[in-house]
């Protein structure tokens, strides 16, 4: 595989096209020159548009036939779908002769001639790459980057910059159904932002020493001359840091003892503190994204991007003043209703329960009415099941979707019934198999004063198209 081809465009065919990595290597791959083809049998927002907008059209379903007979690469993406056995298309691809790559192989080829700067960790890298990719192009840095989500501000999540320094989201994930390699472990960074490490992807990872693993290989991998910049209070975190031969520097929210931290903290629509290094004030920031986990993604970003003065406080505080985050991130989905609805990104505990705890400590006397959909196989696992015990504890009420059918009968997974019922033990809630039962379920419960969470990592069944509509029309 080549990055450009000058004489002639090369074709590449992705299958699993609307995974968010996935459609984000599509853009990134005809930005070096390459002609596109895809399929997918189940694209939901923000990616069906943010494909549409950047005009990538695929197959909705798979076949055999979709591959085309002149295609040079195909990519094939890790969904549980996607093996030989279950799916033709990928069973024609192997049967092709032409070349086959993984994600994380295709970006470690386009990136391998720029200085690569890898944001990972369990939750938090997207918000982290996007907003360290966002303060490198507003100081003309023109990077090259490569999110796992849909920022709101850049045009695209991926884009081939002029300048020096390639900012890729890192995932541990492993890279595809024939390779267990988790993604990150194909970059060869130069500087590693870890944000965190919780125990995550327990049908993957089982045990909490299996899923430090591949993060001790990552931060090993950093060059002597390169940078890991690393969470101060995260678990795990300083059992990993070990392990590189690097410079590393620690951060936190506040905590003194690390080399960056914030202080003077004024909670708001738009929050302020001071960035301090070393126990000295570098500069004041503003920012409009909610909670404490963004302020500290925002002093780890600044510490990755500060410590050796890749761009000035100055750009950074300008940058960060104008980044407005990632799609589905506690992302306002309307401004119109009365009732404030937020939609958030719950693949684990930890996201969702960040989801809840920000909304809490920014709208402290509103009741908080959740829609949840347990997608991810995190959720599903029969080893969660502990996780629904306190995941709801700042809920008024939930309104519970159905998992999705996709691995049902792999990885030791809950019913719908099973999870229902563990909820119903701590919370007041309502099963809702459709997009039209949850909105009557909606309009039955919600109250003027209360505020809406949508949290999941999956479709919501089209509801965060339609909840917003609802309440506008209902006048809340």
């Amino acid at each position: 595989m080549k990055g450009k081809n000058k004489t002639k465009k090369q074709k590449a065919h992705l299958i699993g096209i609307c995974g968010a990595g996935m459609s984000a290597l599509a853009v990134l791959l005809r930005e070096f020159g390459w002609k596109i083809t895809g399929s997918d049998s189940n694209c939901y927002e923000p990616i069906a548009g943010y494909l549409e907008k950047n005009k990538i059209f695929f197959a909705k379903t798979y076949k055999a036939k979709n591959i085309p007979r002149n295609v040079n690469l195909i990519v094939i993406g890790k969904h549980a779908d996607l093996t030989r056995k279950n799916n033709e298309e990928v069973r024609r691809a192997f049967d092709s002769g032409i070349e086959i790559k993984s994600l994380p192989e295709t970006l470690a080829i386009l990136s391998k001639n720029k200085r690569n700067l890898v944001i990972a960790g369990s939750f938090g890298k997207s918000t982290c790459a996007a907003l360290v990719a966002w303060c490198l192009s507003k100081a003309g840095k023109n990077p090259s980057y490569f999110i796992g989500a849909v920022p709101i501000d850049f045009n695209k999540s991926s884009h081939l910059g002029r300048g020096k320094d390639f900012v890729l989201e890192g995932d541990e994930y492993p890279s595809a159904n024939w390779d267990n390699t988790s993604k990150f472990l194909h970059l060869n960074p130069f500087g590693v932002l870890l944000i965190s490490a919780e125990h995550d992807h327990i049908n993957i990872f089982p045990t909490e020493k299996s899923y430090k693993k591949p993060y001790k290989k990552l931060v090993a991998k950093i060059p002597k001359n390169g940078l890991l910049v690393y969470s101060h209070e995260a678990k795990n975190i300083g059992e990993i840091a070990k392990y590189a031969k690097c410079k590393s520097v620690g951060y936190s929210l506040n905590n003194k003892r690390s080399n960056w931290h914030a202080q003077n903290i004024k909670y708001g629509i738009t929050t302020s503190f001071d960035l301090t290094h070393g126990g000295r004030k570098v500069v004041n920031i503003k920012t409009k994204l909610l909670g404490n986990h963004n302020i500290e993604n925002i002093v780890g970003s600044g510490a990755f991007l500060l410590e050796n003065k890749t761009i000035t406080p100055q750009d950074f505080a300008r940058a960060v003043a104008t980044f407005h985050g990632i799609k589905r991130r506690i992302e306002l989905l309307t401004k119109n209703s009365v009732i404030p609805i937020y939609e958030g990104f719950g693949s684990s505990y930890e996201k969702a329960r960040v989801v809840f705890d920000t909304l809490k400590l920014h709208f402290p006397k509103k009741r908080i009415v959740a829609v949840f959909e347990p997608h991810t196989f995190s959720w599903r696992n029969r080893g969660a099941l502990k996780w629904y015990k306190n995941i709801f504890n700042d809920v008024a009420e939930v309104i519970l979707l159905p998992p999705p059918s996709h691995g049902k009968n792999t990885h030791n997974q809950l019913t719908f019934n099973e999870i229902y019922n563990e909820v119903k033990k701590y919370t007041g809630v309502y099963k809702a198999h459709t997009e039209k039962e949850a909105l009557a379920t909606l309009k039955r419960i919600i109250k003027k004063g209360d505020i809406l969470a949508l949290v999941s990592s999956g479709s919501l069944l089209g509801l965060s198209k339609s909840v917003p509509r609802l309440l506008h029309k209902s006048n809340l």
